[in-house]
């Protein structure tokens, strides 16, 4: 392999190293965009369960 296979060669490796960086920040992201969606999923869970028991305590004391 001359000079040229060679230049070639590692250029191919630095382009395929670039895609695996870009694919695990991309990853990244996602991993903590989906930790944010976890957190927001609890908050809203917490706060319906919270007003269907305020519900369920007014539906309770209606009068008959």
């Amino acid at each position: 392999m001359g000079t040229d296979g060679l230049d070639s060669a590692l250029d191919r490796i630095e382009l395929a190293l670039a895609r695996l960086e870009d694919a695990v920040s991309a990853r990244e992201a996602q991993v903590a965009e989906l930790g944010e969606l976890k957190a927001r999923h609890r908050k809203l869970k917490e706060t319906v369960t919270q007003e269907l028991r305020q519900l369920d305590l007014l539906l309770t004391n209606l009068p008959q």
